[in-house]
């Protein structure tokens, strides 16, 4: 991301789908090795989408890796809360191909606005994210 140490999403953006459902990433968010990285997107239950950068998806597969087996309730919750998720890479023009589930879930269907909340960002509807 721009060569930072570490990434930060600020601000609003407003763009649409293209035919293929695929999002431009705005591009002071993008990383400079965007075909390579992993971001993850989760329905949210406040009907937007969810979305961790390579960055956090790092810290996050940290923490999961250290719930025990015997666990039952960490296993229980991690079944349920990555079973919604979704991974995908970014090409070379910035753009990211969204499930067809996470859309539905967001209410989005040509148009998107990203919103920066400084370590991740969330995929609204620009009406849901309007009101």
């Amino acid at each position: 991301m721009n060569g930072q140490a570490k990434p930060y999403y600020v601000g609003t953006f407003r763009h649409n789908l293209d035919s293929k459902n695929r999002l431009t990433i705005p591009s002071k968010w993008r990383f400079a090795g965007d075909d390579g990285d992993v971001y993850l997107a989760m329905p949210d239950p406040a009907g937007y989408i969810t979305v961790l950068p390579p960055f956090e998806v790092v810290k996050l597969y940290e923490r999961v890796s250290e719930k025990l087996l015997s666990d039952s309730a960490a296993q229980s919750f991690l079944s349920k809360f990555f079973s919604q998720a979704h991974t995908f890479g970014c090409d070379k023009q910035g753009r990211v191909g969204l499930a067809g589930e996470l859309l539905a879930h967001a209410g989005i269907r040509k148009g998107a606005t990203l919103v920066g909340t400084m370590s991740k960002f969330s995929i609204w509807s620009p009406d849901r994210w309007a009101s």
